[in-house]
């Protein structure tokens, strides 16, 4: 009997971003020139200090079941790093639930807040596993697009045009994927209050806040007042800061009520992260000499964006991309971009690849295919290769 799938699947693609990834280390093994800029982690390793956490622990037999809603340990690290980022304010762990990467923690929280007739507000461009987590809620994703005057973001009044009486949620990420947009305080602020007044649940992704090229961390719903939060679930984790993808420790942080709900259906999922891994993102948040190990990453990212800057100006002038402020993607405009050719994200991204061997992320991931995402988490050198090959395949 052929498969036949559940209309909880109804809507369900897999992930571009990985997909893409995939065929990239594809063609390397087959012997192919191929240079990735699609990938969206570090290149770097995770700091020594963090991974000998994890061997400890597995050495001192730390292999067990560990609490659902994570470690103790793990949990007041965590919530210490984030008072120490927005100046000392209260940080409850009791309101954490640490879960297998932040895409857990987000389905998590989507899965316990909505459902059938239900609307969540999706900013776009757009994290591809947004409208995804929202579908398999049974919920309806609403995209919200950017203004391209302002670095693709959304304002109160964008919301509220897509707003109505269904509106139950809407997804906000600072710094942005794919574009590296960061919204100010005082933009945050005006959502978040926005959202409160008409009984809408914020849904925060900060993973990127530590990759900031501002002054400090990237501002948080941490840094307004505590009734913000009565409405809003903020997410992180060890990923990207800390070089970490790989070992899928992510987090929520929400209301007691709201964190007790999604701790008891992850208890019935997967039953928390993997006791090594928690102990190693332990010391990743509670350990302040990490913190120099992530100042350099940072560093080198910034270095990073500043040469794409800089040859994007010198070398493609008038095309339209956003400067990023923070995280590591470089997006930009590629319609019209190659003469003649009028390509649009897909088949810009499908003939680089074919021509020069550069893999990108098409536009039509996020939302709009008449953009293409650079991942600049790669080494100088390697960075340096794919913007020649670029260049040339633009101005050929």
């Amino acid at each position: 009997m052929p498969f036949t799938r559940s209309p909880n699947l109804a809507h369900l693609k897999s992930s571009e971003t990985v997909a893409i990834s995939t065929e990239a280390q594809r063609r390397k093994a087959a012997g192919e020139d191929v240079l990735d800029l699609g990938a969206g982690e570090p290149d770097f390793d995770t700091p020594a200090a963090v991974a000998d956490a994890g061997i400890a622990a597995i050495r001192a037999g730390k292999t067990r079941y560990a609490p659902n809603v994570g470690t103790v340990e793990l949990r007041r690290a965590m919530a210490a790093s984030f008072s120490r980022m927005s100046a000392g304010r209260a940080v409850d762990p009791d309101r954490i639930v640490v879960s297998n990467g932040s895409k857990q923690s987000l389905f998590n929280a989507c899965f316990a807040l909505f459902g059938p007739g239900d609307k969540v507000l999706v900013p776009s461009p757009a994290w591809v596993s947004y409208p995804q987590i929202v579908h398999l809620a049974r919920a309806e994703p609403v995209t919200v697009p950017g203004d391209p005057e302002w670095s693709l973001k959304v304002s109160v009044a964008d919301l509220e045009k897509f707003r109505d009486a269904n509106t139950r949620g809407v997804i906000l990420c600072s710094p942005c994927n794919p574009t590296g947009a960061v919204y100010t305080q005082a933009e945050l602020h005006a959502i978040a209050t926005w959202a409160a007044a008409h009984g809408i649940w914020l849904l925060s992704d900060e993973i990127y806040r530590r990759i900031h090229y501002g002054p400090g961390p990237a501002p948080s719903l941490f840094d307004l007042d505590d009734a913000v939060l009565d409405r809003s679930v903020v997410f992180s984790g060890a990923s990207k800061a800390y070089a970490m993808t790989g070992w899928r420790i992510g987090m929520s942080y929400a209301p007691l009520e709201l964190t007790q709900a999604m701790a008891a259906l992850q208890s019935h999922t997967t039953t928390g992260a993997n006791q090594p891994a928690m102990w190693a993102a332990t010391t990743a948040f509670g350990d302040p000499a990490i913190d120099v190990e992530v100042a350099k990453m940072v560093a080198a990212f910034r270095r990073r964006r500043d040469y794409l800057v800089a040859r994007f100006q010198d070398q493609l002038p008038g095309v339209e991309f956003v400067e990023p402020h923070g995280a590591f993607y470089f997006f930009f405009r590629v319609d019209g971009l190659a003469p003649g050719r009028n390509l649009g994200g897909a088949k810009f991204c499908e003939q680089l690849m074919k021509d020069e061997g550069v893999a990108m992320v098409p536009g039509a991931a996020f939302g709009d295919d008449r953009w293409v995402r650079l991942s600049f988490a790669v080494s100088d050198t390697v960075l340096e290769a794919a913007c020649d090959r670029l260049v040339r395949f633009a101005l050929k």
